[in-house]
């Protein structure tokens, strides 16, 4: 299946001069929805994975379907100040200024194995803070998965060589 056909662009979204790749679309046909997750799910399958990981909110709609498929738990990472118990979080920067990402303290286990999730690859200051906090608390990152990655933005190169990377799409910006 060319999941390329689901997916819909939207020129000069959110500003003029970038090409929004809208996952809606995907997500709306149940067939590539579930072919999606499926590959996804076949890129994990002689990981052992413990435990998926998603940054929100999009990283919600490709983990938990995941982790639902394959029968494990899924662990959110969340903004600062949105999660309720003991968290580690990591600052991480944006074009303009910086943020903050946060795990709850107790969410993974030492050495368990971590499938991270999410639906685009662009710079990497996302997971780069997302495969942090895993590992901050003991996790061990055994793959990284996207719907799409741009790869004018060279997100691959910020994650580095270490990490076993799938993206099911890959775009120029």
């Amino acid at each position: 299946m060319d999941l390329k056909e689901y997916i819909t662009i939207v020129p000069d979204f959110p500003v003029e001069g970038i090409s929004f790749k809208d996952i809606t679309t995907l997500m709306q046909n149940k067939d590539a929805y579930q072919y999606a997750i499926n590959q996804i799910c076949q890129f994990a399958e002689d990981k052992q994975v413990d435990v998926v990981v998603g940054p929100e909110a999009r990283g919600f709609v490709v983990g938990c379907p995941v982790a639902y498929s394959l029968g494990k738990g899924f662990v959110p990472v969340r903004k600062e100040g949105k999660l309720p118990r003991e968290v580690v979080k990591v600052d991480y920067g944006l074009e303009y200024g910086v943020d903050a990402l946060a795990l709850h303290k107790d969410s993974i286990q030492k050495g368990q194995r971590v499938l991270i999730t999410d639906d685009l690859l662009a710079t990497g200051g996302t997971i780069e803070a997302t495969i942090q906090l895993v590992e901050k608390i003991g996790g061990v990152v055994v793959g990284i998965a996207f719907l799409i990655e741009l790869t004018d933005l060279k997100g691959r190169q910020k994650i580095g060589d270490g990490y076993d990377v799938l993206s099911l799409m890959k775009y120029p910006s």
